[in-house]
């Protein structure tokens, strides 16, 4: 069985992998350009960390398509060298590392330089998972003909809004921010 630090070196740098996106490389790429790092000291304190992030990932999917930015901006700001592993192209590493029992991405592995899993992130800040909880709960049951659409159209609104609201990418930063100086008190 492979170890996360065998995953992180055999996995592609985050500007590789949204360089090479093949779905929402646009969106993607919108919040990249537009979300701007707070100067708080955050990234300074990453520098002195020796830590290294593997993010499980897959280009589909809305929350990594907000998150892998903000996530590649600080690692750029920090000078953290961060890969992706696809979540569906081996799924042993992702049920290593299940949210509530389910393969959910992005999950952003904190690796120390041992290679050793020091910590965890995601799939989403709490702030955020508040909103889609909100938004899901207006939806029919499952079993309603209506569903399928239904859905459709609220992973819709959610990635508009994921990349358009940045109070949404502050969020994550935020979140993300706090686990991470949780790890290295």
């Amino acid at each position: 069985m492979k170890t996360e630090q065998q995953y992180f070196e055999e996995g592609k740098t985050l500007q590789t992998y949204m360089d090479d996106m093949s779905t929402l490389k646009e969106e993607s790429f919108s919040v990249y350009n537009a979300f701007q790092l707070p100067q708080d000291g955050f990234a300074e304190q990453l520098k002195t960390q020796n830590l290294h992030f593997l993010i499980i990932t897959e280009d589909w999917c809305g929350d990594a398509m907000m998150i892998n930015p903000v996530m590649r901006k600080i690692a750029e700001a920090a000078d953290v060298e961060v890969r992706v592993a696809l979540r569906d192209q081996d799924t042993d590493l992702i049920d290593r590392h299940l949210t509530n029992g389910g393969r959910a991405i992005p999950m952003v592995l904190i690796l120390n330089n041992e290679g050793e899993v020091i910590g965890k992130w995601g799939p989403r800040a709490p702030k955020v998972q508040e909103i889609v909880t909100e938004v899901r709960s207006a939806l029919p049951p499952k079993e309603d003909p209506s569903f399928p659409e239904k859905q459709k159209e609220v992973i819709k609104s959610l990635q508009t809004r994921y990349m358009n609201e940045s109070v949404l990418w502050s969020y994550v930063y935020e979140s993300f921010k706090e686990t991470v100086l949780n790890i290295v008190k």
